[in-house]
């Protein structure tokens, strides 16, 4: 089967004020993805929603509004995936590749991307632009998966495109939520904002785990992976 996947990320840049970070996915599968796209679209119609779907554009108004859209993944072949990092001011050098940062990006894509199961599916996948160095961005992780894959990777496209994709910001709504709850939870600030705190609870009850605590390793619908950062330096 042939699948895309829309890549999102929050709190990675290197110097942002967060201790935490996440990268994580929605997986579709190309023969749902038109309908499913549709059933997206006909909740923002019947909620009146003209907005994106973005974590920090996120409004008290717009609880049940969110509500519906967990609900539509949970009931639909859609998946997710994401990379929690927790204690960034842990990461090693070691761990930056030589220092970079940006290689620690790509390390995650791969450990992120990698677990999929080798089992003739194909992949499409789609990351936002996050900086002016895009296309160098693309060739590297293009690259790193044809030398994994010994020129026959499953991965057969990376792509930027534009996040007004409704796959798009669903990945961000869900990368947001768990971010915020990790934040929460390791004390970056002391005020959980009520609507949020509706919507992270309720998505909880849907997938069945605390946000920050990550999931089962077994996980395949809402996979949560917990990367605790080495106290060693």
């Amino acid at each position: 089967m042939d699948y895309r996947i829309f890549l999102d990320e929050s709190c990675h840049f290197e110097k942002d004020s967060s201790s935490v970070m996440c990268i994580g996915y929605v997986k579709v599968s190309v023969d749902d993805y038109a309908r499913l796209y549709e059933e997206i679209k006909n909740i923002k119609l019947r909620f009146k929603s003209t907005f994106e779907i973005k974590w920090n554009k996120f409004s008290n108004s717009r609880v049940d509004f969110y509500k519906a859209l967990v609900d539509l993944f949970f009931e639909s072949s859609m998946e997710f995936k994401c990379v929690l990092v927790k204690h960034k001011d842990r990461l090693s050098q070691d761990e930056f590749y030589n220092g970079s940062h940006e290689n620690f990006y790509y390390k995650m894509i791969d450990f992120l991307l990698k677990n999929n199961n080798n089992d003739g599916s194909r992949y499409q996948t789609y990351l936002d632009v996050i900086n002016g160095r895009g296309k160098e961005r693309l060739n590297k992780i293009q690259e790193t998966f044809g030398n994994l894959h010994h020129g026959d990777s499953p991965f057969i496209s990376f792509q930027h495109l534009n996040t007004e994709n409704l796959f798009f910001q669903l990945t961000d709504l869900f990368v947001g939520a768990i971010t915020y709850k990790a934040r929460f939870a390791k004390g970056d600030f002391d005020h959980f904002h009520p609507g949020k705190k509706e919507f992270i609870s309720y998505l909880e009850e849907k997938s069945g785990y605390l946000l920050e605590e990550g999931s089962e390793p077994w996980e395949t619908k809402f996979s949560i992976m917990d990367h605790q950062a080495s106290m060693k330096k």
